[in-house]
Protein backbone atom coordinates (compact mmCIF):
# COMPACT_ATOMS: atom_id res chain seq x y z
CA UNK A 1 0.00 0.00 0.00
CA UNK A 2 0.87 3.64 -0.98
CA UNK A 3 0.13 6.23 1.56
CA UNK A 4 0.32 9.79 0.34
CA UNK A 5 -0.15 12.77 3.10
CA UNK A 6 -0.50 15.32 0.36
CA UNK A 7 -2.24 18.34 -1.09
CA UNK A 8 -5.58 18.46 -2.60
CA UNK A 9 -6.61 21.63 -4.34
CA UNK A 10 -9.12 23.33 -6.59
CA UNK A 11 -7.06 24.05 -9.60
CA UNK A 12 -8.62 27.17 -11.84
CA UNK A 13 -7.02 27.24 -15.50
CA UNK A 14 -6.86 30.39 -17.12
CA UNK A 15 -5.45 30.33 -20.84
CA UNK A 16 -3.37 33.30 -22.26
CA UNK A 17 -1.44 34.31 -24.81
CA UNK A 18 1.78 34.79 -22.85
CA UNK A 19 2.32 34.84 -19.26
CA UNK A 20 1.43 38.25 -17.43
CA UNK A 21 4.40 40.57 -17.13
CA UNK A 22 4.13 42.95 -13.90
CA UNK A 23 1.79 45.52 -14.23
CA UNK A 24 0.23 43.69 -17.18
CA UNK A 25 -3.36 42.43 -17.47
CA UNK A 26 -4.35 40.15 -20.06
CA UNK A 27 -8.08 38.83 -21.23
CA UNK A 28 -8.30 35.28 -20.23
CA UNK A 29 -9.46 33.03 -23.67
CA UNK A 30 -10.42 30.22 -21.73
CA UNK A 31 -11.54 29.27 -18.25
CA UNK A 32 -11.67 25.88 -16.10
CA UNK A 33 -12.06 24.57 -12.88
CA UNK A 34 -10.38 20.80 -12.29
CA UNK A 35 -9.17 18.65 -9.17
CA UNK A 36 -5.29 19.19 -8.36
CA UNK A 37 -2.52 19.69 -5.82
CA UNK A 38 0.83 18.00 -6.06
CA UNK A 39 -0.42 15.54 -3.46
CA UNK A 40 -3.82 14.64 -5.73
CA UNK A 41 -1.94 14.46 -8.67
CA UNK A 42 0.94 11.84 -7.46
CA UNK A 43 -1.96 9.63 -5.85
CA UNK A 44 -3.50 9.99 -9.08
CA UNK A 45 -0.71 9.10 -11.03
CA UNK A 46 0.21 6.09 -8.60
CA UNK A 47 -3.18 4.64 -8.84
CA UNK A 48 -2.98 4.63 -12.60
CA UNK A 49 0.22 2.90 -12.55
CA UNK A 50 -1.43 -0.14 -11.34
CA UNK A 51 -0.90 0.61 -7.38
CA UNK A 52 -3.14 1.04 -4.52
CA UNK A 53 -3.03 4.51 -2.79
CA UNK A 54 -4.73 5.61 0.22
CA UNK A 55 -4.59 9.36 0.09
CA UNK A 56 -4.42 11.52 3.44
CA UNK A 57 -5.62 14.98 3.43
CA UNK A 58 -8.10 17.55 4.50
CA UNK A 59 -10.62 19.48 2.79
CA UNK A 60 -12.34 22.85 3.56
CA UNK A 61 -16.58 22.90 4.04
CA UNK A 62 -16.71 23.52 0.00
CA UNK A 63 -13.83 20.40 -0.75
CA UNK A 64 -16.64 17.47 -0.85
CA UNK A 65 -16.70 17.43 -4.87
CA UNK A 66 -12.99 17.06 -5.12
CA UNK A 67 -13.26 14.30 -2.81
CA UNK A 68 -15.73 12.66 -4.43
CA UNK A 69 -13.83 13.28 -7.42
CA UNK A 70 -10.45 11.58 -6.31
CA UNK A 71 -12.10 8.13 -5.03
CA UNK A 72 -13.92 7.93 -8.92
CA UNK A 73 -10.31 7.74 -9.88
CA UNK A 74 -9.97 4.80 -7.54
CA UNK A 75 -8.15 6.37 -5.03
CA UNK A 76 -8.94 5.76 -0.96
CA UNK A 77 -9.83 8.81 0.18
CA UNK A 78 -11.53 7.49 3.22
CA UNK A 79 -9.33 8.75 5.49
CA UNK A 80 -9.41 11.95 4.21
CA UNK A 81 -10.76 14.61 6.56
CA UNK A 82 -12.93 17.85 6.18
CA UNK A 83 -11.94 21.24 8.36
CA UNK A 84 -13.57 24.07 8.79
CA UNK A 85 -12.81 27.01 6.76
CA UNK A 86 -11.97 26.98 2.61
CA UNK A 87 -10.05 24.05 0.65
CA UNK A 88 -6.84 24.67 -0.92
CA UNK A 89 -6.79 26.50 -4.54
CA UNK A 90 -5.06 27.20 -7.06
CA UNK A 91 -4.86 29.56 -10.15
CA UNK A 92 -2.55 28.55 -12.98
CA UNK A 93 -2.03 31.04 -15.73
CA UNK A 94 -1.29 28.80 -18.70
CA UNK A 95 0.65 30.41 -21.70
CA UNK A 96 0.00 29.21 -25.54
CA UNK A 97 3.38 27.61 -25.95
CA UNK A 98 2.05 25.03 -22.82
CA UNK A 99 3.95 26.93 -19.90
CA UNK A 100 2.64 28.28 -16.80
CA UNK A 101 2.49 30.29 -13.92
CA UNK A 102 0.84 28.86 -10.33
CA UNK A 103 -0.18 30.73 -7.25
CA UNK A 104 -1.45 28.49 -4.39
CA UNK A 105 -3.49 29.24 -1.53
CA UNK A 106 -3.12 26.37 0.54
CA UNK A 107 -5.90 26.01 2.69
CA UNK A 108 -7.13 23.02 4.98
CA UNK A 109 -4.04 21.83 3.55
CA UNK A 110 -1.84 23.42 5.77
CA UNK A 111 -4.13 22.76 8.94
CA UNK A 112 -3.51 19.41 9.63
CA UNK A 113 -2.27 18.73 13.38
CA UNK A 114 0.36 15.95 14.75
CA UNK A 115 -2.76 13.96 16.16
CA UNK A 116 -4.49 13.48 12.62
CA UNK A 117 -0.52 12.63 11.33
CA UNK A 118 -0.60 9.88 14.11
CA UNK A 119 -4.17 9.11 13.33
CA UNK A 120 -3.13 8.27 10.41
CA UNK A 121 0.13 6.42 10.07
CA UNK A 122 -1.50 3.90 13.02
CA UNK A 123 -1.07 1.30 10.46
CA UNK A 124 1.40 1.58 8.15
CA UNK A 125 3.84 -1.04 8.22
CA UNK A 126 7.68 -2.41 6.53
CA UNK A 127 5.74 -3.35 3.41
CA UNK A 128 3.95 -0.13 2.64
CA UNK A 129 5.73 3.40 1.35
CA UNK A 130 5.05 6.86 2.44
CA UNK A 131 4.68 9.88 0.15
CA UNK A 132 5.00 13.69 1.01
CA UNK A 133 5.64 16.99 -0.58
CA UNK A 134 5.66 20.28 0.38
CA UNK A 135 2.07 21.58 0.30
CA UNK A 136 0.61 20.47 3.60
CA UNK A 137 2.20 20.49 7.36
CA UNK A 138 3.50 17.65 9.74
CA UNK A 139 5.56 16.58 7.00
CA UNK A 140 8.86 15.82 9.69
CA UNK A 141 6.58 14.23 12.01
CA UNK A 142 4.48 11.77 8.95
CA UNK A 143 8.42 10.70 7.92
CA UNK A 144 9.81 10.21 11.67
CA UNK A 145 6.75 8.00 12.16
CA UNK A 146 6.50 5.85 8.68
CA UNK A 147 10.50 5.21 8.74
CA UNK A 148 10.43 3.94 12.56
CA UNK A 149 7.69 1.45 11.57
CA UNK A 150 10.03 0.36 8.73
CA UNK A 151 7.76 1.95 5.37
CA UNK A 152 9.90 3.16 2.76
CA UNK A 153 9.47 7.51 2.47
CA UNK A 154 9.47 9.11 -0.52
CA UNK A 155 9.49 13.29 -1.14
CA UNK A 156 8.78 15.76 -3.69
CA UNK A 157 10.99 18.61 -1.80
CA UNK A 158 8.41 21.30 -3.67
CA UNK A 159 7.87 23.91 -3.24
CA UNK A 160 11.11 24.25 -2.11
CA UNK A 161 11.78 25.60 0.95
CA UNK A 162 15.35 25.13 2.72
CA UNK A 163 14.64 25.04 5.90
CA UNK A 164 11.68 22.05 6.11
CA UNK A 165 14.02 20.03 3.70
CA UNK A 166 16.77 19.94 5.85
CA UNK A 167 14.31 19.33 8.85
CA UNK A 168 13.01 16.04 6.65
CA UNK A 169 15.98 14.65 5.22
CA UNK A 170 17.19 12.44 7.70
CA UNK A 171 14.33 10.19 7.28
CA UNK A 172 13.91 10.22 3.65
CA UNK A 173 15.05 6.77 1.83
CA UNK A 174 13.67 8.77 -1.51
CA UNK A 175 14.11 12.30 -3.15
CA UNK A 176 11.90 13.70 -6.06
CA UNK A 177 13.19 16.96 -7.46
CA UNK A 178 13.46 18.72 -10.38
CA UNK A 179 16.58 20.67 -11.97
CA UNK A 180 16.14 24.40 -10.19
CA UNK A 181 14.88 22.10 -7.02
CA UNK A 182 18.22 19.88 -7.64
CA UNK A 183 20.27 23.37 -7.66
CA UNK A 184 18.97 25.00 -4.87
CA UNK A 185 19.44 21.86 -3.14
CA UNK A 186 23.19 21.83 -3.71
CA UNK A 187 23.63 25.58 -2.94
CA UNK A 188 21.87 25.48 0.60
CA UNK A 189 23.52 22.73 1.87
CA UNK A 190 27.02 23.76 0.04
CA UNK A 191 27.91 20.03 -1.08
CA UNK A 192 29.15 19.16 -4.36
CA UNK A 193 26.71 16.59 -5.46
CA UNK A 194 23.19 14.86 -4.63
CA UNK A 195 24.95 12.05 -3.31
CA UNK A 196 26.06 13.93 -0.38
CA UNK A 197 22.73 14.49 0.81
CA UNK A 198 22.65 11.22 3.23
CA UNK A 199 19.23 10.02 0.97
CA UNK A 200 19.90 6.58 -0.77
CA UNK A 201 18.09 7.34 -4.09
CA UNK A 202 17.27 10.83 -6.28
CA UNK A 203 14.82 11.04 -8.95
CA UNK A 204 15.58 14.74 -10.86
CA UNK A 205 13.23 15.51 -13.59
CA UNK A 206 14.37 17.88 -16.09
CA UNK A 207 10.98 19.27 -17.71
CA UNK A 208 11.37 18.67 -21.87
CA UNK A 209 15.18 17.43 -21.81
CA UNK A 210 14.09 13.88 -19.47
CA UNK A 211 14.97 12.67 -15.87
CA UNK A 212 17.87 11.22 -14.23
CA UNK A 213 17.88 8.46 -11.75
CA UNK A 214 20.82 8.09 -8.80
CA UNK A 215 20.53 4.96 -6.65
CA UNK A 216 23.49 6.06 -4.40
CA UNK A 217 23.36 2.98 -2.34
CA UNK A 218 23.77 0.50 -6.02
CA UNK A 219 25.79 2.89 -7.34
CA UNK A 220 23.49 3.29 -10.27
CA UNK A 221 22.32 6.36 -12.62
CA UNK A 222 20.00 6.15 -15.30
CA UNK A 223 19.14 8.55 -17.49
CA UNK A 224 15.88 9.20 -20.05
CA UNK A 225 16.21 11.96 -22.61
CA UNK A 226 12.32 13.98 -23.26
CA UNK A 227 10.01 12.78 -25.74
CA UNK A 228 9.08 15.38 -28.58
CA UNK A 229 5.56 15.98 -28.11
CA UNK A 230 2.98 19.03 -29.08
CA UNK A 231 2.51 20.80 -25.62
CA UNK A 232 -0.66 21.93 -24.23
CA UNK A 233 0.17 22.00 -20.53
CA UNK A 234 3.15 21.93 -18.37
CA UNK A 235 1.04 21.33 -15.31
CA UNK A 236 1.68 18.23 -13.34
CA UNK A 237 3.77 16.52 -15.63
CA UNK A 238 6.53 16.22 -12.50
CA UNK A 239 4.17 14.75 -10.33
CA UNK A 240 3.29 12.53 -13.22
CA UNK A 241 6.52 11.17 -13.82
CA UNK A 242 7.02 10.95 -9.75
CA UNK A 243 4.12 9.25 -9.45
CA UNK A 244 4.46 6.57 -12.01
CA UNK A 245 8.32 5.89 -11.53
CA UNK A 246 7.26 5.53 -7.64
CA UNK A 247 4.51 3.53 -7.90
CA UNK A 248 6.29 0.73 -10.88
CA UNK A 249 8.99 0.70 -8.50
CA UNK A 250 6.70 -0.19 -5.40
CA UNK A 251 5.73 -2.66 -7.54
CA UNK A 252 8.98 -4.43 -7.84
CA UNK A 253 9.54 -3.31 -11.49
CA UNK A 254 13.18 -2.44 -12.87
CA UNK A 255 14.51 1.07 -12.45
CA UNK A 256 15.27 1.29 -15.78
CA UNK A 257 11.84 0.03 -17.12
CA UNK A 258 10.05 2.23 -14.63
CA UNK A 259 11.66 5.19 -15.55
CA UNK A 260 11.08 4.63 -19.43
CA UNK A 261 6.90 4.32 -18.25
CA UNK A 262 7.09 7.21 -16.23
CA UNK A 263 9.02 9.34 -18.69
CA UNK A 264 6.15 8.17 -21.60
CA UNK A 265 3.42 9.45 -18.61
CA UNK A 266 4.88 12.66 -18.44
CA UNK A 267 4.95 13.29 -21.99
CA UNK A 268 1.35 12.11 -22.83
CA UNK A 269 0.33 14.09 -20.01
CA UNK A 270 1.43 17.83 -21.44
CA UNK A 271 -0.67 16.71 -24.49
CA UNK A 272 -3.52 17.47 -22.42
CA UNK A 273 -4.99 20.51 -20.75
CA UNK A 274 -5.19 19.76 -16.90
CA UNK A 275 -3.94 18.22 -13.91
CA UNK A 276 -4.82 15.34 -12.48
CA UNK A 277 -8.00 15.27 -14.83
CA UNK A 278 -5.08 14.96 -17.75
CA UNK A 279 -2.98 12.29 -16.29
CA UNK A 280 -2.92 9.08 -18.22
CA UNK A 281 -4.19 5.69 -17.21
CA UNK A 282 -1.01 2.86 -17.77
CA UNK A 283 -3.50 1.91 -20.93
CA UNK A 284 -2.71 4.66 -22.69
CA UNK A 285 0.83 4.73 -21.51
CA UNK A 286 1.87 1.72 -22.87
CA UNK A 287 -0.06 2.28 -26.36
CA UNK A 288 1.70 5.68 -26.62
CA UNK A 289 4.87 3.41 -25.88
CA UNK A 290 4.03 1.14 -28.64
CA UNK A 291 3.12 3.71 -31.38
CA UNK A 292 6.34 5.42 -30.70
Amino acid sequence: MIYNIGSINADYFYNVSHIPRPGETLAATRVERGLGGKGVNQSVAMKNAGSSVRHLGAVGEDGEWMVEKLSSAGVDTARIVSLSGPSGHAIITIADDGENAITIFPGANRLIDSDQVQLWLATISATDWLVLQNETSQQRLAAELAKSRGARVVYSAAPFDAEVVADILPFIDFLCVNEIEAAALINHFNVKSLNNLGVNALLITHGSQGAVYHNFEKKLEITVKGIPVQVVDTTGAGDTFCGYFIALLSQGKDPLAALNIANKAAALKVTKLGTADAIPSLVDVLDFNNER
